[in-house]
């Protein structure tokens, strides 16, 4: 379960932002859309889901893609490019495209992620020096990385290496004592590399290391640019010409409206990778015939039979699914279904988790999502530097105060919460309507 998610000299964020999925203090109403957990006796409230509002251009694809990179950086294990091109997301390999492209060279990049695992409540902490937006000789250095567990110190590593205690993961780790193996430790970092996956992995904890790392692989699903989604299924060895049909995502489809007979996936025997099929039954001769989705279906269908495994997937392993504009071509209503469920305590048993990113006003709504799930990303005209924050961060008195049933959409839309761009482009039709006259 995520709780917070922080970046700060990230793209348009120049400085912290931070995305919290924890629940607001004081908050009161749609109860049944809080995951709960305890650890260490505790109960911990997270957020089921959340939804980012903005104008065009303001960032709020780079929270999301923020995120991505955080997760690329922690797989790879290093602060170092990768030849393989990322796409639809280029930061996540070539990272002198972090930096903000107006801050001081010397500001560092930060990334701050809470989540719970397996009983844990993990927070990590990395901070990167990446010279400044573009360049891309400068030296690379990781100025901070710490990892804290149920609240205790397990590393810090500045310029040196600080080893806490392990009591709280004792049953993942080595049977030697931490402080033998200090300067082991140290002599093996490396600026460029994660003390994470590399020298704790190997001199203290393969395990705990691969707990979290399992998580950013399985259960951390970041899905940046919806007009670049690719198929996101695969199969680990599907047989040549042969179509697999996902029953539930099938049924799924038929509820959504497509029109043949099925939607599967099928490797032919000329290519080797998966292809979304419609699949038809053949009148003369009954066989069935598959016919590529791109050609007969629409852009909406596809894409939500892409988005929707993943879906599943969440649902039934409790992890965090991270969509920008996850309602593109999508029916608002086949959105809130979705919403709904991720709501529902007799079906999110796991504590799945939804954020995505959005221009559709209909779920600025106060019977859908709670104030503390609404968070509004806008950039400042003077400085083009974007600011996240939430509608819970109005509170309920004063002057700009938001109490629970007020209207959110007319709010919104007459610039109460910000966030919102007044746009007029009859003076740039003007002016060139003025221009073919005169020549």
């Amino acid at each position: 379960m995520l709780l917070e998610f922080k970046t700060n000299n990230y793209k348009s964020f120049a400085e912290e932002a931070n995305l919290i999925m924890s629940a607001a203090p004081k908050q009161k109403g749609l109860d049944y859309s809080l995951c709960r957990e305890k650890i260490k006796g505790k109960e911990i409230r997270g957020l089921s889901t959340s939804v980012l509002y903005g104008p065009n251009a303001s960032g709020k694809t780079n929270i999301i893609s923020a995120m991505d990179v955080l997760r690329a950086i922690i797989l790879r294990g290093n602060i170092k490019n990768t030849e393989e091109q990322i796409i639809p997301n280029p930061a996540a390999a070539n990272l002198e495209l972090i930096p903000n492209n107006q801050a001081d060279g010397n500001k560092p990049v930060e990334f701050v992620i809470d989540f719970t695992e397996s009983g844990y409540r993990i927070r990590y902490e990395l901070i990167i020096y990446l010279g400044a937006f573009m360049e891309t000789e400068s030296p690379r250095k990781i100025v901070k990385e710490e990892l804290t567990v149920n609240g205790e110190m397990i590393y810090k590593r500045n310029e040196r290496l600080t080893i806490g205690t392990f009591k709280t993961i004792s049953d993942h780790v080595h049977n030697y004592s931490p402080d033998s193996m200090l300067e082991i430790a140290e002599q093996g970092l490396d600026p460029e590399e994660l003390f994470l996956t590399n020298g704790f992995r190997l001199i203290y904890s393969g395990s705990f290391t691969k707990l979290i790392t399992d998580w950013f692989t399985n259960k951390f699903m970041v899905i940046c640019r919806a007009d670049s989604m690719q198929l996101i299924k695969r199969f680990s060895d599907p047989q040549k010409s042969t179509i697999f049909i996902e029953k539930t995502t099938n049924d799924a489809a038929k509820v959504f409206g497509i029109n043949s007979n099925a939607i599967g996936y099928m490797i032919a025997d000329d290519d080797s990778e998966t292809k979304l099929c419609s699949i038809f039954k053949s009148l003369k001769d009954k066989k069935n015939i598959a016919i590529a989705a791109d050609i007969f279906e629409s852009y909406g269908t596809i894409r939500f039979i892409t988005i929707f495994p993943l879906v599943i997937k969440a649902l039934l392993t409790g992890s965090v699914l991270i969509v920008d504009e996850f309602d593109a071509s999508i029916h608002p209503m086949a959105l809130n279904s979705i919403i709904t469920i991720f709501h529902n305590d007799d079906i999110n048993v796991n504590h799945a988790q939804l954020i995505f990113n959005t221009h559709n006003p209909i779920f600025l709504n106060s019977n859908i999502f709670r104030r503390d799930e609404i968070k509004f990303v806008e950039r400042e005209e003077d400085t083009n530097r974007s600011v996240l924050y939430a509608l819970s961060d109005f509170g309920t008195t004063g002057d700009r105060g938001v109490r629970q049933h007020e209207d959110y959409m007319k709010n919104y839309f007459i610039g109460r919460y910000g966030a919102i761009k007044d746009i007029d482009f009859t003076p740039i039709f003007e002016e060139l309507l003025a221009r073919e006259i005169n020549e």
